[in-house]
């Protein structure tokens, strides 16, 4: 029994741990010094961390990939870069969102205009669909989003699902978002823009997903997690959560 209970705390700190940095490939590298990228993006790399982002979220060369709620199109960018000519990009802008832009275009939209491997998909995020299998299913700093009153009705339950139909065998799903104080569940979601990790696993789970990995990357043990991400004091440098899920190779088998 206490044999089992050290493995099993054994496995737990594998997963949860930092791994030591991996090798950035170049294309990694030539993605993120793409001339082409603005200002306004490069600008943000070091509190984003874009090639860590990359590394761990398995995108590369080839991949066909959907940036889930994409925004300005920040890893849209990077993500056409390094899957390349043979790889694609799909960004997909649910249309919940569109009350906030009214008569302006989509940033999305031009962005994909610069990119011959990106489309956007605009439809209602419950409705989630892709063109073909995906490798990688890709959304930050949004899933706290879902659970808002301006996204209603979105039904976290079926967008991780038809995350999980639109993933290839073996595909991932990652999924970083600001994090909220521990046990404080969906509570801090339309306030401070915050989520409990707790739930995203759960949920997606859920759907049939493996947790396999974790990444502290962007890890912040001084953000006390009480204040709203826009709030000048911690803009930038909030405590995020980086969660990998992957779909079984096998139905049945996580």
């Amino acid at each position: 029994m206490i044999r089992n209970c050290l493995l099993a705390v054994a496995a737990t700190l594998l997963l949860t741990a930092s791994a030591p940095a991996a090798p950035v490939p170049s294309y990694v590298k030539a993605a993120i010094s793409d001339p082409a990228r603005p200002e306004a993006d490069t600008k943000r790399d070091a509190d984003r961390k874009p090639a860590d982002m990359l590394v761990f979220a398995g995108i590369k060369p080839g991949a066909r990939v959907m940036d889930l709620i994409p925004g300005g199109g920040y890893f849209t960018r990077i993500f056409a870069k390094a899957v390349g000519p043979n790889g694609y990009v799909y960004a997909f802008q649910p249309t919940e969102l569109d009350h906030f832009f009214k008569d302006k275009a989509l940033p999305i939209v031009a962005v994909a205009a610069e990119y011959p491997n990106v489309s956007v998909i605009r439809a209602s995020v419950n409705t989630l669909v892709a063109p073909e299998s995906l490798d990688v299913v890709w959304t930050s700093q949004n899933y706290h989003d879902l659970k808002d009153s301006f996204f209603a009705p979105a039904d976290t339950a079926q967008v991780n699902k038809a995350v999980y139909d639109a993933l290839k065998p073996g595909g991932l799903y990652i999924v970083l978002d600001h994090a909220a104080e521990k046990g404080s569940g969906i509570r801090d979601t339309d306030t401070l823009h915050r989520i409990d990790e707790a739930v995203v696993k759960k949920e997606v789970e859920a759907a049939g997903f493996k947790l396999i990995g974790e990444s502290n990357v962007l890890r912040n043990p001084k953000d006390a997690r009480t204040a709203k991400v826009f709030d000048p004091s911690i803009r930038g440098h909030t405590d995020q959560f980086i969660l990998k899920f992957r779909k079984p190779l096998h139905e049945g088998r996580k």
